[in-house]
């Protein structure tokens, strides 16, 4: 494992630099953290924070974007996605992200080898952006519950309101801007997810 400060980090995204005191607030006495993992795109209480102004000036260039949370105990990585556009994770407390690199998925039949993903260790306070072409999916636990901000642009992640054949990258659409590619152990093919991960189902 690695820290996102190394150098190895930069294929996969930055560091920002981002005053998360008021999120930290909001995010620990107003959202849930369960025994399983939650995610919410949007959450009003964070959207109404200056940093969202920032974020949504000067990360995202003025587009209309969303802040949101996931949050849980989680140790396994079950799926990646990518999305066209970055994503913007804002760690609250400890965690670890495994990442991979989208040119690495196999076109012939979109599988990927998890064994060519890193895992980094983002320690609480680090706000961190991930390039569109980063495979990543919910964070992973680091000795205990975590709590991180997702901020991504606005729609990210509601239900398809289209329906395409499924054929090509096109079998991987699992959500507005979502590309999603799962482990069979992860048993999301019953929920409609394309299974094409192969390797272990790695585990943090």
């Amino acid at each position: 494992m690695k820290q996102v400060t190394d150098k190895a980090f930069t294929k996969y995204g930055r560091v920002l630099e981002l005053d998360c005191r008021e999120i930290s607030t909001v995010m620990e006495t107003s959202t849930p953290l369960p025994d399983d993992v939650v995610y919410t795109p949007s959450e009003p209480r964070l959207e109404k924070l200056s940093a969202f102004k920032v974020l949504e000036e000067e990360i995202y260039g003025g587009m209309p974007i969303q802040f949101g949370y996931c949050n849980g105990d989680n140790h396994l990585l079950n799926a990646v996605e990518y999305h066209r556009s970055s994503e913007v994770d804002i760690a609250i407390t400890d965690l670890i992200l495994i990442l991979g690199w989208q040119p690495d998925v196999d076109l012939k039949d979109y599988s990927y080898d998890t064994g060519k993903m890193k895992l980094f260790f983002v320690p609480a306070g680090t706000t961190v952006e991930l390039y569109a072409t980063t495979l990543h999916y919910a964070p992973c636990s680091a000795g205990g519950k975590f709590r991180c901000g997702i901020v991504l642009p606005k729609g990210t992640n509601e239900e398809l309101k289209v329906t395409l054949e499924k054929k090509g990258e096109n079998k991987l659409l699992f959500a507005v801007n979502k590309w999603l590619i799962a482990h069979k152990e992860s048993r999301l093919e019953t929920v409609g997810a394309f299974i094409g991960l192969t390797g272990k189902n790695l585990k943090a």
